[in-house]
C-alpha cells in the first residue's frame, strides 16, 4: 500500500487565525484524514474544529477491534457532537462550539467516509471527479451558505456516511468551502488529474478568489499510488466463557482466585508474574448491548494503557477469550485502609491532588471516571509515604453523558439524582465526599441507599469530626460538597489551585447562612450604622420637642 498525502491551509486574512483544522495519520494499512471548518459566526470556531479533528483521529486509531469502520466513524462523530453541544450549553448557554466535519479512512483497498455540514470529500478517477459527501445547507434561495447540520449545533446528529472500493491511481480530496466556492467541479477535476498537491490547489484557489469568495482555505489530497490488500483473517469470534474455575488456563494465564466482588474478575499468573483479568459478563453472550458496553470498557482501558493514574492494561495476542488484562497491584483499597485509620491532613491533600490530576487526564479524552469513591482507589505504600491508583474501567464514561444513577449513591452529586449529565462539577462533588470520608471516616450527608432520592441540606462540618482539619481545608471541602452546583468549584483546575494555595481559599458558607455567621464584621458594621441612624433620628425628634 502506497499513499502520498499532502495537506495545506491558509487563513482568510494574513496574520489572522484560520477557523479550519485538519490532520492526516497512518499506521499499518490504515490512513485517516480529517478536516473541519469551525462555524464563522462562532466565538470559538477554531476550538470546535481543533477538538473535532483531534477527537476523530485519536478515537479511530484506538477503536474497538470488533467495530466496523462505519460504526466507529458514526459513534465517534456522535460522541464528539454530544460533547461539544453540552460544553456549549454549560459555557455559553447555547450552541457556540460548531463545526463542519469531513473524514476519509482508507483501509487496504476500501475508502470509508463521513461528513457533516458543507466540507466536502471527492474521489478522482481517470479524469472524472465524484463528490462523495453531501452538503448540509439550506435549500431555499440565498440560504446555500447556511448550515442546517453541523457538529455541535444540536443534541443529536445524523452524519452522511459513504464508502467506495479503491483502485490504484485514485485520488481522494477533502476540502473546506473556501476551496470549492472558488474552484468549480471542472477546475478541481483538472487540478487532481494533473496530480496537484494540496499546497498547489490552495494557492490556485487563493489567486482566483474575489473579495466575496475569499475565505479560510484548507485541503487534504490522498494520492493512492497503490492500494493495500488486507489479509483475510479467519478468526473465530472471541468466546465468552460460561464458567471460570481455579486452575483454568486462559490464553497463557492460570486463574488463581476470583476477587470478592465479582466472579468475572480474577487474579491470574503468567511466567511467574501476577495479573488481574476482567472477563466479559456472562449476559454478553445473549445481549448485544451488554457486549457493546464491555467492548467500550476494553477500548477505554486500552486508550488509558499508559496513563500513570491507572494500572497498566493490555490485550493478549491471538486471544481466544473475551477479556483484558491489567497489572496486579498488591495494595488495599482506600475503603479497607480507612478501617484501620483515617488519612492525615497531608495525605488527604495528596489524595485530592491525585484525584483531580487523574480527572484532568481523563478530560483530555472527553472522559470522566463516573464512580470516584474509596473502593476504587488503591493505597500503594512507598518509601516516601503512600501513593494512589484508580481502578474500575467499567465506570469510565463520556463527559456530559446521562447515565441515570450510574455510580454509587453516597458519592453522587444531588443533581445526578434528577438525571443531570455527568460533568466536572458532579465529579468534584464525588472528590469532596471521598476526601471528607478519608479525613473523618464518615459521610458528609450520611450513607445513602441505592434507590433513595435524598434531600440535601448543608454538609456536616468536617472540623467537628476531626479537629486536625485546618479552616481553609474545611472551607474547600464544604465548597466542593455544596448541594448547589453553581456554588462548587466549577472545574478541576480551580479546586487544584485552592489545594496548593491555602492562603487564597475564601471561607465558605452554605446558602442562606445568616450574615452574622458569613461576615461578622459586616454584620456589626451594618448594625452600627442602623443604630447610628436611629440615635440621630431620636435626637432630632427630641430637639423638636425640647423647649428652653
Amino acid at each position: 500500500m502506497k499513499i502520498n498525502s499532502t495537506s495545506y491551509g491558509l487563513p482568510q486574512k494574513e496574520g489572522t487565525e484560520s477557523h479550519d483544522a485538519f490532520a492526516v495519520k497512518s499506521w499499518g494499512e490504515t490512513v485517516i484524514a480529517v478536516l473541519a471548518d469551525g462555524a464563522g459566526s462562532s466565538r470559538v470556531a477554531r476550538e470546535a474544529a481543533d477538538r473535532t479533528v483531534r477527537s476523530l483521529v485519536n478515537n479511530y486509531e484506538t477503536r474497538p477491534r470488533s467495530w466496523t469502520p462505519q460504526k466507529a466513524l458514526i459513534e465517534f462523530t456522535r460522541l464528539n457532537n454530544h460533547t461539544l453541544h453540552q460544553d456549549s450549553l454549560t459555557r455559553f448557554g447555547g450552541p457556540e462550539l460548531i463545526t463542519t466535519l469531513a473524514v476519509a479512512v482508507i483501509e487496504g483497498d476500501q475508502l470509508y467516509g463521513l461528513n457533516v455540514g458543507d466540507s466536502r470529500v471527492y474521489l478522482a478517477r481517470g479524469g472524472q471527479l465524484t463528490q462523495l459527501s453531501q452538503d448540509h445547507v439550506g435549500e431555499l434561495a440565498g440560504m446555500s451558505h447556511v448550515l442546517d447540520r453541523a457538529v455541535g449545533l444540536s443534541a443529536e446528529i445524523e452524519p452522511h456516511y459513504f464508502e467506495r472500493q479503491l483502485q490504484d491511481g485514485d485520488i481522494a480530496l477533502l476540502c473546506s468551502d473556501g476551496i470549492f466556492n472558488v474552484l468549480n467541479h471542472e477546475a478541481l477535476a483538472g487540478q487532481l488529474h494533473r496530480r496537484g498537491a494540496a499546497r498547489s490547489l490552495v494557492a490556485t484557489a487563493r489567486e482566483q478568489a474575489t473579495p466575496e469568495t475569499l475565505d479560510d482555505m484548507s485541503a487534504i489530497v490522498l494520492d493512492i499510488e497503490k492500494t493495500g490488500r488486507l489479509r483475510a483473517v479467519n478468526e473465530l469470534p472471541l468466546e465468552i466463557p460460561a464458567t471460570l474455575t481455579k486452575g483454568d488456563v486462559v490464553d497463557g494465564f492460570t486463574l488463581v482466585k476470583p476477587f470478592q466482588h465479582s466472579d468475572r474478575v480474577w487474579l491470574a499468573t503468567r511466567d511467574g508474574q501476577k495479573f488481574t483479568l476482567k472477563f466479559a459478563p456472562l449476559e454478553a453472550r445473549e445481549s448485544a448491548e451488554i457486549l457493546n458496553l464491555f467492548v467500550k470498557e476494553t477500548w477505554n482501558a486500552l486508550r488509558l494503557a499508559d496513563n500513570e493514574f491507572f494500572p497498566r492494561t493490555f490485550l493478549t495476542e491471538r486471544a481466544t477469550k473475551r477479556f483484558y488484562a491489567m497489572e496486579f497491584i498488591e495494595a488495599p483499597s482506600l475503603k479497607t485502609f480507612l478501617r484501620s485509620r483515617q488519612l492525615a491532613v497531608d495525605e488527604a491533600i495528596a489524595l485530592g491532588n491525585f484525584l483531580l490530576a487523574a480527572a484532568q487526564s481523563l478530560l483530555r479524552f472527553d472522559l470522566v471516571h463516573g464512580d470516584l469513591k474509596p473502593e476504587n482507589i488503591l493505597v500503594v505504600p512507598g518509601y516516601d509515604g503512600i501513593h494512589f491508583k484508580l481502578v474500575d474501567f467499567g465506570s469510565v464514561t463520556e463527559l456530559f453523558s446521562v447515565t441515570s444513577r450510574a455510580g454509587t449513591a453516597s458519592y453522587l452529586a444531588p443533581e445526578r439524582f434528577q438525571g443531570a449529565a455527568i460533568s466536572e462539577r458532579t465529579e468534584i462533588f464525588s472528590v469532596g465526599v471521598t476526601l471528607f470520608e478519608s479525613l473523618t471516616r464518615a459521610y458528609p450527608f450520611g450513607e445513602i441507599e441505592r434507590f433513595q432520592t435524598p434531600r440535601f441540606h448543608a454538609a456536616k462540618r468536617p472540623g467537628k469530626l476531626n479537629a486536625n482539619i485546618p479552616p481553609w481545608l474545611e472551607s474547600l471541602l464544604l465548597r466542593s460538597l455544596s448541594p448547589e452546583p453553581e456554588s462548587r468549584h466549577q472545574n478541576y483546575s480551580e479546586m487544584l489551585f485552592e489545594l496548593s494555595h491555602p492562603d487564597q481559599v475564601a471561607p465558605f458558607h452554605p446558602k442562606n447562612t445568616p450574615l452574622s455567621v458569613r461576615d461578622p464584621l459586616r454584620f456589626y458594621q451594618i448594625g452600627f450604622y442602623i443604630l447610628f441612624v436611629i440615635v440621630i433620628a431620636l435626637l432630632f425628634l427630641l430637639s423638636k420637642h425640647w423647649k428652653p
